[in-house]
């Protein structure tokens, strides 16, 4: 069945979001790179890796739907962060946003009886939390380091250990 011009729409703008989510990391990625934080820069590569899944899981829903994907341009990111905190912050509140998208799609996907879209947005509700919560804690430990130095380069080492795992495949999947 082919899916529903309003929700085919939706996603699009949606992939169009994540494609945006990837840019935003990777920015922030390359700033913290300049500031010396390499563990911090490794996790928000990941985190863009991340949101490149997630893009594509989108993309490949609208083709098995037999819709047609769209590529409009991606809007530029701000790239001058003056401190990590700044940016978690931004990131959480990023967060906020595509989940905000996310519900607004799943709103249209319950008014439009499209079962099919509704359930796979339930692993996007689910997956948001889980973002949220981690730039959000993240930008807390950043408040409590305050100026320490010495807790900013413990925090940077933690974050450094992030290994990536495309969530969107089934377990076991290649």
């Amino acid at each position: 069945m082919k899916i529903n011009n309003k929700i085919e729409d939706a996603i699009n703008k949606q992939v169009n979001a994540e494609l945006y989510s990837a840019y935003l990391y990777l920015g922030m990625s390359a700033r913290c790179t300049e500031l010396n934080l390499k563990g911090m820069a490794h996790w928000l590569y990941v985190q863009a890796q991340e949101e490149m899944t997630h893009a594509m899981k989108f993309y490949r829903f609208i083709l098995e739907r037999n819709g047609h994907a769209t590529f409009p341009a991606i809007e530029g990111i701000p790239s001058d962060w003056k401190s990590p905190l700044q940016m978690f912050e931004a990131a959480y509140e990023h967060e906020q946003k595509v989940s905000a998208l996310i519900n607004n799609i799943v709103d249209i996907a319950i008014g439009e009886r499209d079962h099919a879209t509704a359930s796979m947005l339930n692993w996007f509700v689910d997956e948001q939390v889980e973002e949220e919560a981690n730039s959000s804690e993240i930008a807390g430990k950043l408040k409590l380091i305050g100026e320490s130095k010495e807790g900013l380069f413990m925090l940077d080492k933690e974050l450094s250990a992030r290994v990536f795992v495309d969530s969107t495949q089934p377990a076991g999947a290649a």
